[in-house]
């Protein structure tokens, strides 16, 4: 503390003693302007020093980069409406409680096909009623929700172009590796419409993120974690790697204010294509798998009941005769600690990875029966 206010003392004499100098002075020159000399090359190598890797992507992918605009009709109750819940007033007001609203929202996209399949988020445009990109270079086109996943929060869209688009190819073979350079790309706010997008740079902080459940249906599982900041209006933009390759979708942050604080998460490329297909093809995601077993996630108590030394897991309490669990010999009271592969800890786990899979695959369950591991090939049903 004493060093700071010395310090402090300084800085203040020494200001005011420049300030007694300055009229006993000439006045100082006018500032020049200071650059290379461009005759020696020296400002071309210069400019060539600022291009790297990621100024390239950016260059590479901001073209097929969209701001998206919509409208959604929302049911909400109308002011006071508790006052009608009372039989008195119900009986004399015939008010309606609830109305409907226009809300105008805003969010971003990427353009995946030179035919305008338009790739966002579920929660940008999964329940619009008017839907407007726009592009970088000023244009802006009308387009149709072709369907979307709310358990992944993934939406394709469709604008009808008359000419091939600038598109951005997912990067599904190398996968994203832990500390390389990332760029997300969007418009924050919805500031900066029919424009370039802004772009955020950072690393990939983690892989295989598991968020919490949310009350919109949300399953963000297998998320990709960055610190490059993405806000609100970034959702749906692309997280690209160092190459332009889109390895994730930005879809969520984590947040106390609001705003951006580097911790953010995207879609996996992998888990993105896969749902994106379907919803190309057939404009849905079949979600109606069925296995017949009914679980419930392993608590200390039911550990302590089954004498097994870990309170991880699902517990199979019950399997309908002739179903998909009961043919692949599942039993109640075995314990399910992983679903090909992939560790289950509790029931929402369980959910969780189960939706991954589609009618007609084949998982290997891995399970305790009797404290003892085996594994269980398990053929999805259709519900």
């Amino acid at each position: 503390m004493r060093v700071s206010v010395s310090l402090l003392g300084v800085v203040l004499i020494l200001a005011v003693g420049c300030h007694d100098g300055v009229g006993q002075q000439s006045p100082p020159p006018p500032p020049q302007r200071v650059a290379p000399d461009s005759t020696d090359g020296s400002a071309a190598a210069i400019t060539r020093s600022r291009q790297n890797a990621i100024t390239k992507a950016v260059e590479a992918v901001s073209p097929a980069v969209v701001s998206i605009n919509v409208v959604e009709v929302r049911r909400v109750r109308t002011p006071f409406a508790d006052i009608y819940d009372d039989p008195f007033f119900r009986h004399f007001l015939r008010r309606p409680q609830m109305q409907e609203r226009r809300v105008e929202s805003i969010g971003s996209g990427f353009i995946w096909s030179p035919d305008g399949y338009i790739v966002t988020n579920d929660h940008v445009a999964g329940n619009a009623t008017e839907i407007e990109v726009l592009f970088p270079d000023g244009r802006s086109m009308p387009a149709e929700l072709v369907g979307s996943d709310p358990p992944t929060d993934l939406a394709l869209l469709k604008v009808d172009a008359q000419e091939s688009l600038p598109y951005l190819a997912f990067d599904t073979t190398a996968g994203p590796i832990v500390g390389e350079w990332v760029v997300a790309l969007g418009n924050p706010f919805g500031l900066f419409e029919a424009t370039q997008p802004s772009v955020t740079v950072g690393v990939v902080s983690a892989t295989d993120r598991d968020l919490q459940s949310g009350r919109d249906g949300r399953l963000y599982r297998d998320m990709i974690q960055t610190d490059a900041a993405i806000n609100r209006g970034n959702s749906g933009g692309p997280l690209v790697n160092a190459l332009g390759q889109v390895i994730g979708v930005n879809a969520a942050i984590y947040s106390a204010s609001g705003g951006s604080i580097g911790i953010g998460f995207a879609v996996p490329a992998q888990k993105a294509v896969r749902i994106l297909r379907e919803l190309r093809e057939t404009g849905t995601v079949d979600r109606s798998y069925y296995t017949g077993l009914y679980a419930s996630t392993v608590t200390p108590r039911i550990a302590r009941i089954l004498d097994i030394d870990r309170t991880e897991g699902v517990l199979v309490r019950d399997v309908d005769a002739g179903s998909p669990a009961d043919k692949a010999g599942l039993k109640p009271y075995d314990v399910i600690v992983a679903i090909d592969g992939e560790r289950i800890a509790t029931r929402d786990d369980y959910v969780a990875r189960i939706y991954d899979f589609r009618p007609g695959d084949v998982v290997q369950v891995r399970l305790l029966r009797d404290g003892q591991p085996t594994t269980l090939p398990l053929r999805i049903g259709r519900r």
